[in-house]
């Protein structure tokens, strides 16, 4: 590997100066040699875990992180992004190797062999064209933000690099990467997303003008993949309000599900550089201010906390965000944790949500299928539900729709409509597979099979072996756990609200 990088690099500088390039590694194992080796050669020591990362155990990390780093810098002043295969049944090295995706804005994709079908479908879809027979891709991409006065960029959250851009407009406080005001993007895709942080200044000389209105423009030059250089420029703005006597006007304006994804990037940002628990307790001060500010209450009373529509669902989103694998390296190695976390920081809101709290759809013989709560309550025996978590699609049958499969009724006539109720998730599911990039890994399973841990591991657990007098009943299947419910996790939050002493 360190030999393809070395000479690819020194030739692509000389020969293709800014112009857009893909390099494209393709890697079965871990870098063994030169100053990018993850791990040595000798098969009788692994390569290191989370728990040796810890340890400060991990003793070829630090240099082959800063050594990848400058490959990264070199090719994204280059302008070429970098895209990395990565199929093997153990590790590759990808979380040292992840900056060569992150700054350049190139594709990551991992899986356990070249020869799946996975694989081959989700290589073939990064070469789709548009209804123009040309490429969904650009290059060279450089992102100008321009601001009002009042505004200061703080920095940006996304596969870009700086370009140490300085000018009245950036802040001095920085959230990602910030101390510039523009940024440059090697590749593009229409789905790829940058989240952009800016800092409210109300100077006592110049005070933010009420009733006035606060304006962003962002000017994108870039490569299209016809060759033909492009330029698009938008421009927002919106009306300032006071935080003190208009907070009626920005509750309503409140966008919960963008600033949980927000929010979400930049408590996965601070993961990267920061101990797993400080960033969860950095997330909860943030919900908990958020709460006291706009929540409803009497102090010292629980009972009577209430947050508005603009703010119900966040809570909710912050709580699966805890449990999720950006946040949490539980049972996952470095390598999947760099890559989830490779895909979030580039997704749209959408796709950003799903992989937050995943989609959980119910079908039965009660009427058409329908969103259901990610719960344990959801989980029913006469059920069929799809789950979608961005990364997988999961289709699980109840224990009751699992044995009349078994017994074969689906063959059978007269019950024909059982036969298509197993068939309609498999149609969802398809359908979404057709669009999904990288192509979700694909699980069937039903109760009890092993496999049924993708759904479990997801749903909120409101129902535990500790509440053991829901067993038996029709309200759900329990879970296995001793992770706290949405439930529980809400009635601390509120706690510590209307606490007179926080």
């Amino acid at each position: 590997m360190y030999v393809f990088y070395s000479v690819f690099f020194s030739t692509s500088k000389g020969s293709f100066p800014n112009t857009g390039a893909r390099i494209m590694l393709f890697t079965g194992g871990p870098p063994t040699q030169g100053p990018g080796m993850v791990v040595g050669d000798e098969l009788k020591t692994p390569i290191r875990s989370w728990h040796d990362i810890e340890k400060d155990n991990a003793r070829f990390m630090k240099k082959a992180m800063k050594h990848y780093e400058g490959l990264s810098n070199r090719a994204a002043a280059n302008g070429h992004c970098i895209d990395i295969y990565a199929c093997a049944l153990d590790q590759t090295g990808l979380l040292e190797i992840k900056c060569c995706t992150n700054i350049t804005g190139g594709y990551m994709v991992m899986g356990d062999s070249f020869n799946t079908s996975l694989f081959k479908q989700t290589f073939q879809r990064l070469f789709s064209k548009n209804l123009s027979g040309e490429f969904r891709m650009a290059f060279g991409a450089t992102l100008e933000v321009k601001t009002c006065r009042e505004l200061k960029i703080a920095g940006a959250i996304g596969p870009c690099v700086s370009l140490n851009a300085k000018g009245p407009s950036v802040s001095e406080n920085e959230l990602g990467i910030g101390g510039t005001y523009q940024w440059k993007i090697c590749g593009l895709d229409p789905t790829m997303t940058l989240a952009i942080y800016f800092e409210v200044v109300n100077q006592h000389s110049t005070p933010i003008p009420q009733g006035g209105r606060g304006a962003i423009q962002f000017v994108t030059h870039y490569q299209h993949s016809s060759t033909q250089r492009r330029i698009r420029v938008t421009t927002v703005a919106r009306n300032w309000a006071d935080a003190q006597s208009q907070l009626q006007h920005i509750e309503a304006a409140f966008d919960q599900e963008a600033a949980a994804v927000l929010m979400a990037r930049l408590g996965v940002y601070r993961a990267e550089s920061e101990e797993g628990p400080d960033v969860l307790r950095w997330l909860d001060r943030q919900l908990i201010r958020l709460c006291q500010k706009f929540g409803q209450y009497s102090k010292d009373d629980p009972n009577s906390f209430r947050l508005s529509d603009s703010f119900s669902l966040y809570p909710q989103f912050m709580f699966h965000l805890r449990r999720s694998p950006f946040l949490q390296v539980f049972n996952n190695s470095p390598d999947e944790s760099s890559y989830y976390r490779h895909h979030f920081a580039r997704q749209d809101l959408t796709q950003s949500l799903i992989m937050i709290q995943p989609i959980l759809y119910s079908y039965s013989f009660y009427g058409p299928p329908e969103p259901v709560l990610l719960d344990s309550s959801s989980i029913l025996a006469d059920r069929i539900l799809l789950m979608d978590t961005f990364f997988q699609i999961v289709i699980y049958l109840g224990e009751t729709i699992a044995q009349w499969r078994k017994a074969g009724y689906q063959d059978i006539p007269e019950y024909e409509n059982f036969k298509h109720l197993l068939q309609a998730p498999l149609d969802d599911a398809e359908e979404i597979l057709q669009t999904r990039f990288p192509m979700p890994r694909y699980v069937n399973t039903e109760h009890g099979s092993s496999q049924a841990r993708f759904l479990l591991s997801k749903v909120n657990p409101s129902q535990t072996h500790n509440n053991l007098y829901t067993w038996g009943q029709e309200s759900g299947a329990p879970i296995l756990t001793d992770d706290v419910s949405l439930q529980v996790f809400m009635d601390h939050l509120k706690k510590l609200a209307v606490s007179s002493a926080s």
